[in-house]
């Protein structure tokens, strides 16, 4: 083999991006210098920050450049070695090109144990996301046996984990979805007290009647209406983490919507964004904890993968649609060399 595929950006979208947004493009099969590694990608996944990186503007990772690779996170196996520190058919994860092989220096990977847990959690509960949702509610949101706790975007890869942490901690949960079928797997299969379908049920009313003691905590994913409800209802000292707000992420113009100065100061709450690497240096810790807690059966995961390298745009503008459950991955290849627990 000489020749794999790469995706480009083709250009930045306006609005909603599109599959004219992406362009497949043939490339030379890379080569490994000392100290790298070639890889063939196993899984990879599409998040909604993503969307932020399309833009030309400055923000706290750099944008995805025209004629480029995308990048992301990527669960891939070595298939040829030239560092000391990775054998071929090791499955390691990174940051890496969407492209079906790639070259990367050992630094830059992390090698993952497949009898531990499936590989592809470490893209999902055991990845970012799962991180994600840890030090998000329970640095910043803080919750308190007994508090209640409302979540937005609450069947995505974060959301449904932040709903769970929180049910650990003691506190009642009430998730927001866009769909039945996401509000009966929140509920009966992880947990949830109540969930609310924004699509059919007016969120501020539906909001005020699940939780007639006010909101405590609010993990913040969309944004927008929703939001708005959710900051409507804060009980005093309540605490709003911020991790994403995607019904705006491809609106055209600035979002616009209530001011929130006024009711932060009557309830005295703390609304804080913060991105997962903020706690980079704690990323032990959260993963030791969130294995722990999956082990003992405390943490339940839902992923939804594709297959196929030609269907990643589709998966990530997918995102968008609300399609996924869990986390949203690709599924590329099956390893060559590596030999995968049956699950």
């Amino acid at each position: 083999m000489t020749k794999q595929r790469q995706i480009h950006l083709a250009k930045r979208p306006e609005g909603m991006p599109s599959m004219e947004n992406f362009n497949f493009v043939e490339a030379d099969m890379p080569t490994p210098k000392d100290g790298e590694v070639l890889l063939k990608t196993l899984y990879l996944t599409v998040d909604p920050y993503m969307r932020g990186r399309m833009r030309d503007a400055k923000s706290y990772v750099a944008p995805f450049q025209i004629n480029e690779p995308l990048n992301g996170g990527v669960v891939a196996e070595v298939t040829e070695s030239k560092s000391s520190q990775f054998n071929q058919g090791d499955i390691v994860i990174g940051h890496l090109s969407w492209e079906e092989y790639t070259v990367a220096n050992e630094k830059h990977l992390r090698k993952i144990d497949p009898n531990v847990a499936p590989i592809t959690t470490h893209l999902g509960i055991l990845g970012m996301p799962g991180q994600t949702a840890y030090f998000g509610l329970l640095d910043i949101g803080q919750p308190k046996e007994g508090e209640t706790v409302v979540v937005s975007g609450a069947a995505g890869a974060v959301g449904s984990v932040v709903g769970q942490i929180a049910k650990i901690k003691g506190c009642r949960v009430v998730g927001i979805a866009g769909s039945d079928d996401k509000i009966d797997y929140i509920k009966n299969e992880l947990g949830f007290d109540e969930g609310i379908n924004y699509k059919t049920q007016d969120v501020y009313k539906a909001l005020k009647d699940a939780c007639p003691n006010g909101i405590d905590v609010y993990y913040e994913n969309v944004g927008g209406e929703i939001g708005d409800a959710a900051i409507s209802l804060l009980n005093k000292f309540a605490r709003i983490p911020v991790c994403g707000a995607i019904s705006s992420y491809n609106n055209k113009e600035a979002d616009l919507g209530p001011r929130v100065q006024t009711k932060l100061i009557q309830s005295s709450a703390l609304m804080k964004g913060f991105v997962v690497n903020d706690y980079s240096d704690r990323f032990n810790e959260g993963a030791e904890q969130l294995g722990k807690w999956l082990q003992e059966g405390k943490l339940k995961y839902e992923e939804t993968i594709v297959e196929g390298f030609e269907n990643v745009p589709d998966a990530f503008l997918g995102l968008f649609e609300g399609t996924n459950v869990g986390k949203q991955l690709v599924k590329v290849a099956d390893p060559e060399y590596a030999t995968l627990p049956n699950r």
